[in-house]
């Protein structure tokens, strides 16, 4: 037995030392072969459709935008004069259900970044959004261009990230009337991946959505058929849509391009208090923005996106990675699959610093959005504080959770070979499968390798200094940054990229207040 373990340790060691930082998983299209889990019933469901149609027929939403209003009128729903609010008959909202697609193909620059969205289909982005950066060594910093790049490149050479969800950390050092420009075109030198635009006004997206098609090098007939592109618009919950989200859909929809239309709805502030109150709410919100796409072109991409979750009643904070977290997450897949579309969740913590509240929040986001059917999750690898921090550490922990999360997706497979019963054979009572003949043609890739757990005994891992899991995911991010290579973008679609950057930010890009 001294012996086996004496054995099994060098084995450990050899792995440990033999596995390049940056370990991963290879490319590949993540599909979900569980039936997603259900929590309500048929009936229940339909509970909370028929609420949500009360709310969109009583209560109504608020349209801020004019035209968006003349829009909605003109095709039947109900406004009035001096009023922003917009109330629609139940009959015109089942009218838009069916009319998007179940799947959306997505096109990236570089092919074999191309994914499917909808059925069970899986794909996973990085963090987005937030106003901070950190890591152990810097601490934490207003987010900066240098940063910005830093996490692009991660999201490029991590296989299991499929999509860059939005800026991962915001440039605040490049001025926000040329910021789109700017992270844009580093979206499409530093990543072949498919990419976001924020919906924050019509020339942003006017903008972003001409970057791409050049970065394809399409026509502007070949770019309205393919969707390349992606936004999220969120509602302001409670029941509102603001001017650039309106003009956001506008622009993606006209141009085929994908919208996630997803309700901020917090249960206790935003929201009722009570979990079906919520999402009886944040359904509301998303049929409302499912009419809205549908209306500017019938069979628009859509998909719907669930981010229901709670606050902490004492301060009123967001919280994330909660038990009412993975409930909403699962009982809006079970809508999104009412409706036909595809459906968005998040891998969200809002804990402050990478501890055991960081792995256990985004254990529990991940399991409910992957157990719940989801078919696209945003945030999936560095979100911090709630949104307010990406880092570089929780990134490639998130990354090694992801991969898990794949090997778990990896079908359970019953065969002869499988079941070994030669190397049970070979081994008989007592004895052990180190030195089998099915042992050693597998033992390299058998399991799942993680790029962060350190397997090695106690003794062992003491002896090397007692190394923290963060402490190894900063090794592993600063190793990556070192072996990053840029992907090839074609000299002329660069000129063109380029001429048309140099063009916008000579012409001030886009009018801001400061």
């Amino acid at each position: 037995m001294a012996a086996m373990n004496s054995k099994r340790r060098r084995r450990r060691n050899t792995a440990q030392t033999s596995q390049p930082p940056g370990f991963q998983l290879p490319r590949q299209q993540l599909v979900n072969p569980y039936p997603p889990m259900t929590l309500l019933s048929d009936d229940q469901i339909e509970s909370i459709h028929q609420a949500s149609l009360t709310i969109l027929s009583e209560i109504g939403i608020d349209f801020l935008l004019p035209e968006a209003r003349d829009m909605l009128k003109k095709a039947g729903a109900i406004t009035e004069t001096d009023s922003e609010r917009v109330r629609f008959d139940p009959d015109m909202v089942e009218q838009s259900i069916g009319l998007a697609p179940t799947v959306i193909d997505m096109h990236a620059r570089n092919p074999q970044h191309s994914f499917k969205l909808g059925a069970n289909y899986l794909s996973f982005g990085n963090v987005s959004s937030a106003p901070n950066a950190s890591d152990i060594i810097k601490g934490r910093r207003t987010g900066n261009q240098q940063d910005f790049r830093d996490f692009l490149k991660l999201t490029q050479y991590y296989n299991i990230i499929n999509f860059s969800g939005g800026y991962p950390v915001e440039p605040a050092d490049v001025h926000p009337s040329i910021r789109h420009l700017q992270c844009t075109r580093d979206f499409i030198q530093y990543t072949d991946k498919v990419f976001h635009a924020y919906s924050l006004g019509a020339q942003r997206n006017r903008d972003v959505i001409e970057m791409t098609r050049i970065a394809r090098g399409l026509s502007q007939a070949q770019f309205d058929s393919e969707t390349s592109l992606m936004t999220v618009i969120n509602s302001s919950s409670p029941l509102r849509f603001d001017k650039v989200m309106l003009e956001g859909i506008i622009e993606m929809s006209s141009r085929n391009q994908l919208v996630i239309l997803t309700p901020f709805t917090l249960s206790g502030a935003m929201a009722p208090v009570t979990l079906a109150g919520a999402v009886a709410q944040q359904n509301a919100e998303a049929l409302a923005g499912l009419v809205f796409t549908q209306l500017v072109k019938p069979g628009a991409p859509f998909m719907y996106g669930g981010f229901t979750s709670n606050v902490d009643m004492r301060s009123g904070s967001p919280a994330f990675g909660t038990p009412e977290f993975m409930k909403t997450a699962i009982v809006g897949g079970q809508l999104a699959r009412r409706y036909g579309l595809p459906y968005r969740s998040s891998n969200v913590s809002t804990a402050n610093s990478v501890d055991a509240q960081a792995a256990y929040e985004s254990v529990f986001s991940l399991w409910g959005a992957v157990m719940g059917g989801c078919n696209l999750v945003k945030h999936a690898a560095g979100w911090m504080e709630g949104g307010l921090c990406a880092s570089f550490e929780k990134f490639v922990i998130d990354i090694d959770l992801l991969q898990m999360v794949a090997e778990f997706l990896k079908p359970f497979e019953v065969n002869e070979d499988e079941l070994a019963l030669d190397a049970i054979r070979e081994a008989g009572p007592g004895g052990h499968f180190f030195g089998t003949a099915h042992t050693q043609a597998r033992y390299r890739d058998a399991f799942y390798a993680p790029i962060i757990s350190d397997w090695r005994n106690f003794e062992s891992w003491q002896e090397a200094g007692s190394p923290q899991a963060v402490d190894k995911a900063n090794k592993v991010y600063r190793q990556v940054l070192e072996d990053y290579q840029p992907p090839p973008l074609d000299e002329a679609i660069k000129e063109e990229l380029d001429e048309f950057v140099d063009k916008r930010i000579a012409e001030g890009g886009v009018k801001t207040d400061f």
